[in-house]
């Protein structure tokens, strides 16, 4: 009774607005007050679980996403996506979807990615007719992909405290990004195909194209050869995960500054002081949750989970269904990083017990942490790209319920149904079996 009170407690914390680290530390404060346990035994093995060198990437890539925010890479990277696609009916959407999948890749990070692509998307989409609400909502849903095509923080956050190959957990989101990236793309298209007021770009020769083509991706060379450096490095062994973040904070640096000159000494501190101040967050939180996992370990939650979901049905997949449902509630309510800091230590075990693959269940895990940034009442995401967009929420939340129902969904019940989806890479590159 008392794990359920706790959990109480910490969901109505984080809905009233409670800090994050504060709402956790509630749900400790109460268990160990409850439960009778010693902190002189908790406190300890929370520093221990927290001394890792693999928690360093988190801040680095924080700081890589927001030097590249500032310095001005993804105009490069729309405009060349744009030489393909953009003088078909809704290419400028595919455009800035494409956008942000190649953005997110490089930062790991929705709400830079939103930032980014929505300010120089944004105005474009507007002047080639596009709608206000519509257009909004495809750049905050499309800006989820950089939780999903690696590196993402919510991965690094899932294999450290699930103690599972952060290489591995990369590798499997890769390819449901890839498929939320092409549903996207078609419910844009779907949505837009028979309205006249959409302008497509002016269609070129083919020795126009291949000229202009030829001249955006030289000016768009130093932006797309990040990904390339940051995920080649960490697939092909030379890199760790953290390493790579150390090299894409320094190789952003004089990109931005020397080379698109989108960096300057006031926007860079700016960028060193939220760094600083969002990893100081995410520590603390780390902290409480180690601390809370190890209380869930203890009092045999997870087995007592799985006892109530046995009781309900024995089906793997109707209890896969239950624990995506939880999920999506989680998600609808918290931001990515606090949802999956809740539901990683608890739910991870019950997967497991299963016959759930940790692998094939952190993609699970990132596809319905993604959408829950777009679906209220708490989607973060619409809300900053509302702002970001200068649209009515009111107008956004239409577009948005399409592309959840016919994008994100179904990418939802492919990656968990079909495990090779998930699984190819991981098998492919590093031998995992399922």
């Amino acid at each position: 009774m008392h794990i359920e009170i706790a959990l109480v407690v910490l969901i109505i914390t984080l809905i009233i607005g409670v800090p994050v680290p504060f709402a956790f530390f509630s749900a400790v404060a109460y268990l160990v007050y409850a439960l009778g346990y010693d902190p002189g035994f908790l406190l300890p093995y929370g520093f221990s679980k927290m001394s890792t060198v693999v928690l360093l990437a988190i801040p680095l890539f924080i700081m890589a996403g927001g030097l590249m925010e500032k310095g001005g890479i993804g105009g490069k990277l729309a405009d060349v996506v744009d030489i393909l696609v953009g003088r078909f009916k809704g290419g400028l959407g595919a455009v800035s979807i494409v956008s942000c999948a190649i953005f997110g890749s490089i930062t790991g990070s929705a709400a830079a990615t939103l930032s980014c692509i929505g300010t120089v998307m944004i105005p474009r989409l507007y002047a080639a007719g596009y709608p206000k609400g519509h257009t909004a909502a495809l750049i905050s849903n499309a800006s989820v992909i950089g939780l999903l095509i690696p590196p993402s923080a919510i991965m690094i956050l899932y294999g450290w405290i699930g103690n599972q190959s952060i290489l591995a957990c990369f590798l499997a989101t890769v390819i449901p990004g890839i498929i939320l990236t092409i549903l996207l793309c078609t419910v844009n298209y779907f949505l837009l195909r028979n309205n006249t007021n959409i302008k497509v770009s002016e269609k070129l020769d083919l020795s126009t194209t291949a000229k202009v083509f030829g001249i955006r991706t030289l000016k768009a060379t130093p932006a797309l050869a990040m990904p390339f450096i940051v995920l080649g490095g960490i697939y092909a062994g030379i890199m760790t995960p953290t390493e790579a973040a150390a090299v894409a904070v320094f190789y952003s640096v004089p990109i931005g500054f020397l080379v698109y000159k989108g960096l300057n000494r006031d926007n860079f501190l700016k960028v060193l002081i939220e760094t600083a101040t969002t990893t100081g967050v995410i520590m603390v939180m780390l902290y409480a949750v180690m601390l809370l996992s190890r209380i869930y370990i203890m009092e045999n939650v997870p087995q007592t989970i799985m006892a109530y979901l046995a009781a309900i049905s024995e089906n793997k997949y109707v209890i896969l269904m239950m624990l995506n449902v939880f999920m999506i509630i989680i998600g609808m309510l918290m931001d990515d990083v606090s949802a999956v800091l809740l539901t990683t230590p608890v739910l991870l075990p019950v997967a497991i017990i299963i016959g759930v693959n940790p692998i094939h269940f952190a993609a699970i895990l990132g596809v319905n942490l993604g959408m829950g940034n777009i679906t209220p009442p708490t989607a973060p995401l619409l809300f900053l790209g509302s702002r970001v967009g200068g649209a009515s929420l009111n107008k956004m939340l239409g577009p948005s319920f399409y592309m959840i129902i016919f994008a994100w969904l179904p990418t939802l019940l492919i990656t968990t149904y079909v495990p090779q989806v998930a699984m190819f890479l991981p098998k492919l590159i590093l031998g995992i079996q399922y």
